[in-house]
């Protein structure tokens, strides 16, 4: 590996963008060049050092960029942004809407060919490392499933899907972990659970002045793929209380798989994540994942690639030498 930096540039600064700027600087092979914004720029710059530009110039950083890190949502961003931005940039991104990621896979692989670039999709912590981990303990332990549960913590995917509904100021959504279900899982029954039995959905919402809550609510509860499959609890609160009681963005989870290699032979896998920022945790897996993207082109790849194309030596900034020497 050389000692050349990887240039960055971010599009978007809501919480992901902060998080991913926060990661940057924490890299000392990395270097943030832009954030790109759809805002006003004069707005943006004056909560960062970072040369803020309008998402509308971007085509002029193609050539100082190597990898775009795409900090959007998933309900409506990403889907729009990642092919278009892919055709200029290497990018990585964070798209969670698990039941689209093949459709969204094939629409950003045939925009990054085109371009000759690399789009690394759906990176963080789940999907991402929550996926890698179901994939290796699915493997190793033949025949059984892994479970994945979320929270108790602040879905940012979520928490911006309710955002977007008309008549919604400002939001929180809490995913919490149904005890019952995980204690099944982890006794090694290996029960068969649909998401609803698996986990229930708290929102916290403030609503515009003469919003009409129920129809806001009714929407949150029925939305497809985000509330629909879940027993989803929302609470209209004020400004005031979001700020003083709900502005932090703790997350985190734990994958569960259990079976036997023999007979009574009983073998348990858990990976298990507790974050204080979920933004600034997953800006930092974008981080890394921008490496590899950087590695791959320059080894001549381009397409969209998951978490599970991409060999984890990519992602640490050693030489594969020193991190075989130093870790393996």
């Amino acid at each position: 590996m050389n000692n050349e930096k990887i240039r960055i540039a971010i599009c978007g600064y809501g919480n992901l963008g902060k998080g991913a700027e926060k990661a940057v600087a924490n890299n000392g092979d990395m270097e943030l060049i832009a954030i790109f914004t759809r805002r006003n720029p004069e707005e943006i710059a004056k909560y960062t050092s970072t040369k803020v530009v309008s998402m509308e110039e971007a085509i002029k950083y193609v050539d100082k960029v190597d990898v775009l890190l795409m900090a959007g949502g998933s309900a409506t961003d990403l889907p729009e942004q990642v092919p278009t931005f892919a055709k200029w940039f290497s990018t990585v991104d964070s798209f969670d809407t698990h039941k689209k990621i093949p459709e969204y896979l094939v629409s950003v692989d045939e925009k990054a060919k085109e371009g000759g670039n690399i789009s690394i999709i759906s990176v963080g912590w789940d999907p991402g490392m929550f996926s890698t981990n179901r994939l290796y303990m699915e493997s190793i332990l033949s025949g059984t499933k892994a479970y994945s549960f979320w929270g108790e913590g602040v879905s940012q995917g979520h928490s911006d899907a309710i955002r977007r509904i008309s008549g919604v100021k400002d939001a929180r959504q809490y995913t919490i972990p149904i005890a019952e279900a995980v204690e099944r899982v982890r006794k090694g029954e290996n029960p068969d659970l649909s998401d609803g039995e698996k986990h229930t959905r708290v929102c916290y919402v403030v609503a515009e002045e003469g919003a009409d809550q129920e129809k806001i609510r009714k929407e949150i509860v029925e939305m497809p793929n985000y509330f629909a499959p879940y027993h989803t609890t929302v609470h209209f609160i004020t400004e005031e209380e979001l700020k003083a009681n709900y502005s932090g963005l703790p997350h985190g989870g734990f994958v569960v798989c259990t079976g036997e290699t023999s007979d009574d032979i009983k073998q348990a896998m858990e990976f298990k994540l507790n974050l204080d920022s979920n933004p600034e945790f997953t800006g930092a897996v974008l981080v890394a994942y921008a490496r590899a993207a950087y590695r791959m082109k320059k080894e001549g790849q381009t397409g969209a690639k998951t978490v599970f194309d991409v060999p984890p030596i990519l992602l640490h900034p050693s030489s594969r030498e020193e991190a075989i020497k130093e870790l393996l």
